[in-house]
């Protein structure tokens, strides 16, 4: 009786997909855990992979959390590399750029515990990215031709550095996730209510486009 050949393993015929599983499920793990509180045997336990291969692809638990960090920042650098920026007016560019910013850290958690962690550790393992290092080098290059176009019609004020801008508009959305806890509770007020969220939103946009762009181009609404 003639042996059927062995069927390939889901993992062999897509190892990107296993990849990318293992990448989702330990950012998950990452993100309640952090680095030392992460365990390899749980994220392979969550997994379509095992242990063997998580060290395969990633080489140890130290190279999967950059792995994961890497992808976390990959996500919303291409979230705004698809705004079509160029496409805006200025004042209408920074406002969408801010739009997204908030809208993206509270959809994803997990990134801004990740970020929390990272700088835990003082980001000793974001240095070791290149790739983090180009992807963030072109999301200010973004905001400099942005802040260029404001400069050229008026509609920016001068002497802003774009690299700060991006500080502030991150600073914002960001407290907005990291705080949101200990202020519902400290305040008895639920910071993650809807029409909260809806307040926020747009204190958020007005703080930055008032910080950027002169009176007469965002006036008091």
């Amino acid at each position: 009786m003639t042996k059927r050949a062995a069927r390939p393993s889901s993992r062999q015929q897509d190892p990107e997909g296993t990849r990318q599983n293992i990448i989702e499920v330990a950012s998950q793990e990452f993100a309640l855990n952090g680095l030392s509180g992460a365990r390899i045997d749980e994220i392979a336990a969550k997994t379509r992979s095992s242990k063997r291969m998580i060290y395969y692809y990633f080489g140890d638990k130290d190279g999967l959390y950059l792995s994961a960090l890497e992808s976390a920042y990959r996500q919303v650098r291409e979230g705004e590399a698809k705004l079509d920026i160029a496409g805006l007016s200025p004042v209408e560019g920074l406002r969408r750029l801010v739009e997204f910013t908030f809208d993206h850290h509270h959809q994803h958690e997990d990134f801004i515990r990740m970020v929390m962690i990272e700088n835990i550790h003082h980001g000793q393992y974001l240095e070791r990215s290149s790739l983090v290092r180009d992807l963030n080098v072109t999301a200010i290059a973004h905001i400099g031709d942005l802040y260029e176009r404001g400069l050229a019609d008026g509609s920016f004020r001068p002497g802003l550095d774009p690299l700060e801008i991006h500080w502030q508009i991150s600073a914002l959305c960001f407290f907005n996730v990291s705080n949101r806890a200990t202020f519902s509770k400290l305040f008895a007020r639920d910071f993650g209510a809807p029409d909260m969220l809806d307040r926020l939103r747009q204190n958020t946009i007005d703080m930055v486009l008032r910080y950027v762009a002169r009176p007469e181009a965002y006036p008091d609404r």
